[in-house]
């Protein structure tokens, strides 16, 4: 009787099942790449910011680095810092958070797919998205952030529209438009499958 109140052991793995399950640590290695090129971004980012608050107060040298950064081929070259040229490099301060905060989902959300639990579980700074995810909610994340890294990359296409040819124009907005409709059916498809593990029956 005292036999029969035991749990039941757990069946033992196959070696060679184990081994292949072990290989999931093989990505660490990329993560941790992806990591340092998060470091890059920082670094790149502080630059910019650091050689924009330089030219508004005055540094001849920033100033240049700036508007050599703005200024399009074809497009003629200001010759001081004008709203346009601050507006462009403000939108590539936020495209430059926006592919960091990619690297982010990517590094975490796929580390906690894919590789191991992190056990974040009422930790004040676990981020919201982190307690659901899977790999479906991992590419609708994506793919939304790739939607807006679009965004910022096509409204800075659109400032210097006048650089640009229309076979140009129209070729990006095509393809911000194939991330937009890529993204509703990744979107789509995913609540088609969550349909289905909660009506299996149906």
């Amino acid at each position: 009787m005292q036999q029969n109140n035991r749990s039941t052991p757990s069946r033992r793995i196959p070696s060679i099942a184990y081994f292949l399950f072990l290989t999931r640590w093989l990505q660490l290695p990329l993560y941790f790449g992806l990591v340092l090129a998060q470091c890059v971004y920082v670094f790149h980012f502080w630059v910019e910011l650091s050689d924009l608050i330089g030219a508004v107060l005055g540094n001849q040298s920033a100033l240049q680095h700036i508007l050599d950064t703005v200024t399009i081929k074809g497009a003629d070259r200001p010759e001081k810092l004008t709203e346009t040229a601050i507006m462009l490099v403000v939108l590539g301060l936020i495209d430059v958070v926006m592919i960091s905060n990619l690297l982010i989902m990517v590094i975490i959300g796929g580390y906690e797919t894919f590789v191991s639990r992190m056990n974040l579980e009422g930790h004040p700074d676990q981020p919201e998205w982190l307690s659901h995810v899977n790999a479906s909610v991992l590419k609708v994340k994506l793919a939304t952030a790739i939607i807006g890294i679009s965004s910022i990359h096509l409204l800075k296409t659109f400032i210097n529209a006048a650089a640009y040819d229309e076979k140009t124009l129209i070729a990006q907005t095509g393809i911000h438009l194939a991330f937009l409709l890529s993204a509703i059916a990744i979107a789509y498809c995913d609540r088609l499958i969550s349909q289905v593990d909660r009506h299996p029956e149906a």
